[in-house]
């Protein structure tokens, strides 16, 4: 298997592909005053195997959810899964680059994005998202983010590398601001998101990952680098977290 491969084996026996959690979802959209009996058009870009579209289904009864995601494997998963939570009716799945999107012009109440957005860039995903947005839609990501001004040399060079886009809030939320969005809310995830959300789980699978993969050079490496990825965290979780941005399309 090629490393690609191996990382969605990985992470498509994750509930959650990145830190998050079903409060803090439920506390974005509380933040957003999302009107929970409202018939709205949300579309949740990068949704992985599901976790935010899957609550977002549950809370949002008359709503209609478009997961969207490039990896059909991770749509699979969230299909089956939104079988067994009796919401299927309210979700239907989408595989597309998230920065080739087919939605029509103000076609959306609601863009949702929880971890993925960097995937394209923040100031990317908000720019070329806004015209699918209808006239005072919202949008809701989480962003990487620099919670203390500043840190440590490792930490600060490893995102550097990995993320060259990554700021504090102030700076993302000037972004937001030049791109014709009102930020009506923000807040940083707490740390058991990153950690019993989704770097624990994770590490419960690894064992199961190396065998079912023949314990191959190429997935002993991603375990290495996942590992160290968590380890960096650890040692320097004051420092950096994803921050939940909601912000009103003005205009």
């Amino acid at each position: 298997m090629d490393d690609y491969t191996l990382l969605i084996d990985l992470h498509k026996q994750g509930h959650r592909q990145g830190p998050g959690g079903d409060a803090e979802t439920e506390l974005a959209l509380n933040l957003a005053m999302i009107d929970r009996n409202a018939a709205l058009k949300i579309a949740d870009i990068g949704c992985g195997t599901g976790a935010s579209a899957l609550l977002l289904a549950q809370l949002l009864r008359k709503s209609h959810i478009t997961a969207v995601d490039f990896l059909q494997d991770f749509l699979d998963v969230l299909n089956k899964q939104a079988e067994s939570a009796g919401v299927a009716d309210r979700i239907s799945t989408l595989a597309c680059s998230m920065d080739d999107l087919p939605f029509a012009d103000e076609e959306l109440d609601v863009i949702w994005s929880e971890g993925a957005i960097y995937n394209i860039g923040f100031e990317k995903g908000v720019r070329d998202w806004r015209r699918f947005l209808k006239a005072n839609g919202l949008l809701v990501a989480s962003e990487i983010t620099w919670i203390t001004d500043s840190r440590a040399a490792e930490i600060q060079t490893h995102w550097d590398g990995e993320y060259p886009e990554i700021n504090v809030a102030s700076g993302k939320i000037r972004v937001l601001e030049k791109y014709g969005y009102s930020p009506i809310g923000y807040f940083v995830l707490p740390e058991h998101c990153w950690l019993e959300q989704y770097y624990r789980p994770m590490q419960s699978r690894f064992d199961d990952f190396l065998s079912r993969n023949g314990n191959s050079e190429e997935a002993r490496a991603i375990v290495a680098a996942e590992r160290h990825e968590i380890d960096l965290y650890e040692r320097n979780k004051a420092h950096i977290s994803y921050g939940i941005y909601i912000a009103r399309k003005l205009g």
